[in-house]
């Protein structure tokens, strides 16, 4: 992402949370070159996983005993 030098100025806080939690790099054009600002330690992989919701109603132990036989076909 490319971003005028005003508009970095504008939104700096912001703009320097979402590096960080991204890791994505982002370049600041000023009189024609550019900056690029970058995270020092990325963030991992792990960490940029977002939290879901648990897709069943029903108890998670309850899933393990679930008779699948009758869908399976070889």
């Amino acid at each position: 992402m490319v971003l005028t030098a005003s508009k970095l100025r504008s939104d700096i806080y912001r703009i320097l949370d979402r590096v960080l939690e991204t890791g994505q790099a982002i370049e600041v054009q000023r009189k024609g070159r550019r900056v690029r600002i970058v995270p020092v330690d990325p963030p991992t992989r792990l960490a940029r996983l977002r939290t879901r919701e648990l897709l069943t109603d029903n108890d998670p132990d309850a899933i393990v005993h679930l008779d699948w036989s009758g869908e399976w076909r070889p």
